[in-house]
């Protein structure tokens, strides 16, 4: 993390959270090298209900401003997630929605966004690009659904980003070399800002003759495109 988002979060003793028990450890870390304005034990944790975090807080139905007195009373406050970005394929947008609609000012700070990180490493068209979420899990299903995105890959040039849960990585890939035309390119991207990260970027055909594999315990975007 940049140092000044890490001199920043030490100051702020309000949070709105994923879970506050990994919260709390975060902290922690972060007060070995800067010292946080407050004891672990009296910071304020705002847990997200957990029906967020699965169905998603973007579509509106989570009314998010009572988790937000604290600014209201003159208190800066920070919201968290438990990887990545808050509100970039990660719950969040909820509170910042509420801030904007309670007038309190947001401020975005710089972190790790693993889409970003994935899409500026897969030579793949960063100009207009989309991403999806999640694909279906069902063979039939996915395999529709990677057809469908790959169809517009390659007829508008827009890159198509997505993610899968880290124990179907393999599934997927092998899905996605099955499915994907031959000259189409596929890119990976894995366990990004860590010592063992990897990317990959090759159309499909060569794929298949490098046998490259995905470990399946690593966070992973995938790209395809043009």
């Amino acid at each position: 993390m940049p140092e000044g988002t890490l001199q920043l979060a030490a100051t702020l003793q309000h949070w709105v959270c994923e879970n506050a028990k990994s919260t709390r450890a975060y902290l922690k870390r972060i007060h070995e090298t800067h010292p946080l304005c407050a004891p672990l034990q009296a910071m304020n944790l705002q847990e997200l209900p957990h029906e967020v975090h699965k169905k998603g807080d973007h579509l509106g139905h989570f009314d998010a401003r009572p988790l937000l007195q604290p600014a209201l009373q003159g208190h800066d406050m920070g919201l968290i997630s438990e990887a990545g970005m808050p509100a970039i394929a990660d719950p969040g947008s909820s509170v910042v929605r509420a801030a904007h609609d309670l007038g309190i000012r947001v401020v975005p700070l710089v972190g790790p966004v693993s889409l970003l990180l994935a899409m500026a490493a897969s030579g793949l068209n960063g100009q207009n690009f989309a991403f999806v979420g999640y694909v279906p899990s069902t063979p039939a299903e996915r395999g529709q659904r990677i057809r469908e995105l790959e169809s517009l890959a390659l007829k508008t040039g827009q890159t198509q980003l997505f993610i899968e849960t880290p124990y179907r990585n393999t599934a997927l890939l092998q899905a996605l070399l099955q499915t994907l035309q031959h000259n189409t390119r596929l890119a990976t991207a894995s366990g990004l800002t860590l010592a063992q990260a990897s990317c990959r970027s090759d159309v499909v055909k060569h794929w298949k003759n490098k046998s490259w594999t995905l470990e399946n315990n690593q966070p992973t975007v995938f790209a395809i495109g043009r």
